[in-house]
């Protein structure tokens, strides 16, 4: 399974309660921070609600 690398970029201040509840499921727990995780159609669903929020990039398999 291919996978994401997600980078915290920019704050939730001022941002609904729902984008803020999906950077912290995400596992992501302060600016600048990165997590890596799988790439499922529920991970990449989380990432298009909160792409003005953080950076994405794909590791290669290998």
């Amino acid at each position: 399974m291919a996978q994401l690398k997600i980078t915290w970029k920019k704050s939730c201040i001022g941002k609904p309660q729902d984008q803020r509840r999906v950077v912290k499921a995400l596992g992501l727990r302060r600016l600048h921070h990165s997590v890596t995780v799988g790439d499922t159609p529920t991970i990449r669903g989380m990432v298009n609600k909160v792409s003005h929020l953080v950076t994405v990039e794909e590791i290669a398999e290998g």
